[in-house]
Formats: C-alpha cells, structure tokens, sequence
C-alpha cells in the first residue's frame, strides 16, 4: 500500500523530535581563569559557567575543593534567562602564599542527579622581587609584655563591698539605729512607782468588771501591788503569801524603815485575803467593793512611795549599774539577732546556689579554681613564632629558650617555641614553630613521640594515644594526637589522670605544633580547650 508522501514526512518529523528535545535539554557547564600566573598573595579569578534547564537543581563547589590553592571567598554572579533556559555562574577568588607550579584539580558541578566535573588548569604563583640594598631588613620585633587586666580584680571587689554594704546596712538597723520605743519598752523605763500607777490607771478603765472576770481583776491587782514592793521597797513580795507578805510590812515598819499606818496594813490585808477567797474560792464580791479595793491600793502604793527614805548615794549606784547592765544586755540581743538575720541570710543564699548551680560551682566561685580563674579571665589573642601560630589563650604564651642537641642543630634552621604553665601542673598550652634548613616534608611522627617520651620522662604513664584529622577554621588540615595517661611517680601529681591534645600541621621546611594539657575530669580546662581549639589557625607561608 503506498502511503501519502505527508504522512511520510509527519511520522519522520515525530521520530526526530525527540531526539532535539533531548540534545536541547542537555546541561553545559563550563570553567576559566583569568589567568594562570600570579604572584605570590595575588588573587586567581575562577569562574564556572553553567547553562541548564530552569527547573534543574544546580550544586556548586564549596569550601576547600581548590587545594594546594586557598578559596578567599566565593561571588554568585548574576542569573540569566533565555525562555526555559537559564545561565548560572560563580567566580571564586583563589590564592596561594607559597611560590611554585600548582594544579587547580577538576571540580565536581552536580546538576540534579548528575556529575560534571571540569578541567583543571596549571597555575603558577612567583616570588615577589625584594631589593635588599634599598629594602632595610629588621629584626623580629621581641614580645610586650602585657599588663595583666584588672576587669576580675575589679568584679571580686564590686561583691566584696556589696557584701560589707550588706552587713553594714544589718547592724546599724538593728545595732545602732536609735528606734522609737514601743509603749511596752516605755513602760519598762518608768520608775516602780510611775509604772504601779499607770498600770492601775489600766485596770480601773479595763472590762474585767463589766464580764464578771473577777479572778483576772484581782490577780492582776495583787500582781501590780506586788511587783512595786518587790521593786521600790525591795521586799519579796512576789513569793510571799498573804500572811507573809504582811508581817514582813510589819517588820520593815517596827525597825523604822517603813513609814506606814496600822489601818493602812490591815486594809491592804483585807484586800489580799479578799483577792484569795475570789482566785481560790470562787468567791463574787460587789463590784463597788472590788472597785473600791482598786483605791485603797493605789493609796497604799502613793502612801509606800511617800514612807520610803530618801535613796542613799549607794543606792543610786546601784539603780545605774542596774540601768547599764540592761542597756548592755539590750545590746547584745540586737547583735544576736543581726548576726542570725546574717547567717540565715547567708545560709539561704548557699543553698539557693548550691541548689541553682551546684555544689561544686558555688565552691569554686566562692574559694577559687585556678582553671576557673584562666577561663574568665581576659582571653588574649595573638599570633606565635613563623609560619605563625594564631591562638586566643587565657594569658599570654612566654617565648622559651631550648637547647637542641648538636644533631639537631644541623636540621633545624630556626625554632621558636612559646608556653604557658607545665606539663605536670593542672594545665598548659604551648605553641612551636620550626623551619628547617632542607625543603623537606616534616616528620610528624617523630615529633609527637618526642613530646610523649617528655611526658614519660615527666612522671605520665599508661598513655593512651588517638589520631584523627584537624581542621583549622581556615580550612588548614593537621593531625591531631590525642589521648590521656596517669601520674605513677611519686609526689604530689600521683594517680592524677591527665588529657593531652597534640596539633601538628606542616609543609616543605617547615611544621608547627600546638601541644594542651590538663587535668582529666576538670569541666573548667575543657571548655578552655574548646576555646583554643576553634581559634586556631595557621599560616603556611615560608
């Protein structure tokens, strides 16, 4: 059967189609520089292309991927868009510090699910032409010393004076204040025969009468009379009973000394008897009669008062060392009290913080911990010997003097080794730099066993020792040896665990090392660790 030629040329066209669609669809990624020699710091431009679909997800590289070269930063350029299509790019500023030929390895472009990589390029990077006839040279500049900041000292005072604010501010409201005197502390400073008076003038405007409360009305009423013999006519009166109390009126009376009438004491013994029948026997008198036993009381207080002698010099003495023994007992209750306000204070606040923050932080803020000191201290950041060592420490690292060996001698062109605290304290941290007189690669093997030998040397036994990788925070990568070990020897250290962090990183001629010790179980020297650990960095230009 012969077909139509148009029906030939639609299924021809079908059959074609697709394959267009799929060479359109295709992804085109694409990398240049701007150029392949620099010098050394200079700056490459990397810039990678990619052309693709608009709903393909694009993945550049990131970070480091452009080693031995180093990425300063990465620009995302801008987008452009053709219909469906869009073109994507991003330019990376590269650079290197160390003269030589170097290899920008290909760099893996993911587009959706799929792999692209791109060519790499030979760069190289030159020296910088230095004129020494013209240039001076100068010497390192030698270690500032760097006074010690005063921030803490200030903080321990600020709460020191707080606290003597505090005890000040307790003794003198409740030691030194002059108070206002309450009624009852008024009364107590009247004299026997004031008081007497006062306190009956109480009882007659009193409602003991009025509720038939006729026991409460006459004990108080023996209770006042009695209390003012017993103190301005100094007779025990308050032991006394009734018949007692009476003949020694009697007596005081005979010998003179006691100026009172016989009618005045048989009337007060009526009333005492009376006051007895009332407490012991139930008995009801009249109110007019209690009321008028409430007088004739008061007479005979005003009549006893007025009987007493003239108080003799000796007496006066007496009434004022008494005056002065009580004022000193007033006292020394006001500073028992402000003392227990203190203490109670003081015990609330430690088990509110032993509470909050725990034992051993309230402990060691109260007494001190060294490590504890170091981590709040004022950190300092500084950069240690060359390649340079950049770390926040602390305190500063001090520049040490070390004797090589005469074989090392000939290896080693220059080592600077900077420290603080020993191996055997509760803490150290100590950086090193070392150029050598061969462009060879550094030996970071030897190295970190020398400094495990010194700590072996050093009393440090049973050492664990672990390696993994570092990265510093500009992307440097080292090796770090880490682990712990135990103080055997004798002396103060033994059975004392300690934890160790070893940083090596290197290159041709050169290595650095950063070496932490501390105490294991100490939460202070770990987060002081972690501190210097994400400030390191390193420099690897020689």
């Amino acid at each position: 059967m012969n077909l139509p030629l148009w029906v030939l040329r639609f299924a021809l066209f079908l059959l074609l189609v697709p394959s267009l669609t799929i060479a359109q669809e295709q992804p085109k990624v694409n990398a240049e520089v701007d150029t392949l020699s620099i010098k050394i710091g200079e700056q490459i431009q990397y810039k990678i292309t990619v052309e693709a679909d608009s709903t393909d997800v694009v993945h550049f590289p990131e970070g480091q991927t452009f080693s031995p070269l180093e990425t300063v930063e990465a620009i995302m350029a801008d987008t452009l868009r053709n219909n469906d299509r869009v073109t994507l790019q991003r330019i990376y500023a590269l650079t290197q510090f160390d003269s030589g030929a170097y290899t920008i390895p290909p760099q893996l472009v993911t587009i959706n699910e799929q792999q692209i990589f791109t060519d790499s390029f030979q760069v190289k990077v030159a020296d910088v032409a230095v004129d020494t006839t013209k240039q001076k040279m100068y010497d390192i500049k030698p270690l500032i010393q760097v006074e010690r900041s005063t921030a803490n000292i200030w903080k321990t005072l600020l709460w020191i004076l707080l606290g003597l604010a505090v005890v000040a501010a307790l003794l003198y409201w409740f030691v030194f204040r002059k108070k206002p005197l309450s009624e009852a502390e008024k009364e107590a400073l009247l004299p026997p025969y004031d008081r007497a008076l006062l306190e009956l003038k109480k009882l007659e405007n009193s409602r003991y009468l009025i509720q038939d409360e006729y026991k409460q009305y006459y004990s108080e009423l023996t209770q006042i009379v009695r209390m003012y013999l017993e103190e301005d006519v100094h007779l025990s009166a308050m032991e006394s009973t009734t018949s007692e109390l009476i003949t020694k009126l009697e007596m005081l009376r005979d010998a003179g000394e006691l100026k009172l009438e016989d009618d005045t004491i048989h009337q007060f013994q009526k009333i005492l008897q009376t006051a007895d029948l009332v407490k012991f026997a139930k008995s009801k008198p009249a109110t007019s009669v209690a009321e008028q036993d409430r007088k004739i009381v008061e007479l005979l207080v005003t009549k006893t008062h007025e009987a007493l002698p003239e108080p003799t010099e000796e007496d006066l003495m007496l009434n004022e060392e008494y005056l002065a023994e009580l004022a000193k007992k007033k006292q020394r209750k006001r500073l028992y009290w402000a003392a227990a306000i203190f203490v109670g204070i003081l015990f609330l606040g430690s088990v509110f913080s032993v509470t909050y923050f725990g034992f051993k932080k309230v402990r060691d803020t109260v007494f001190g911990y060294p490590t504890k000191d170091l981590l709040e201290n004022e950190w300092v950041s500084s950069s240690y010997g060359f390649p340079p060592v950049e770390l926040e420490t602390p305190d500063v690292l001090v520049r040490q003097e070390i004797d090589l060996p005469k074989e090392t001698q000939e290896l080693i062109k220059e080592l600077q080794a900077f420290s603080y605290g020993s191996y055997v304290g509760i803490f150290s941290v100590s950086a090193s730099s070392v150029t050598y007189k061969e462009q060879n690669e550094p030996n970071f093997e030897g190295a970190v066993g020398g400094i495990l030998s010194n700590f072996e040397q050093l009393g440090l036994k049973n050492i664990i020792t672990k390696q993994e990788e570092f990265v510093t925070k500009s992307g440097v990568k080292g090796l770090k040896t880490f682990g712990t070990g135990t103080f055997v020897d004798s002396g103060a250290n033994e059975g004392k665990k300690a934890k160790y962090n070893i940083l090596s990183f290197g290159g041709k001629g050169f290595m650095q090392q950063v070496v932490i010790t501390w105490e294991d179980g100490d939460e202070y020297a770990e987060q002081i660790v972690e501190r210097i650990l994400s400030s390191l960095d390193v420099k690897t230009q020689v």
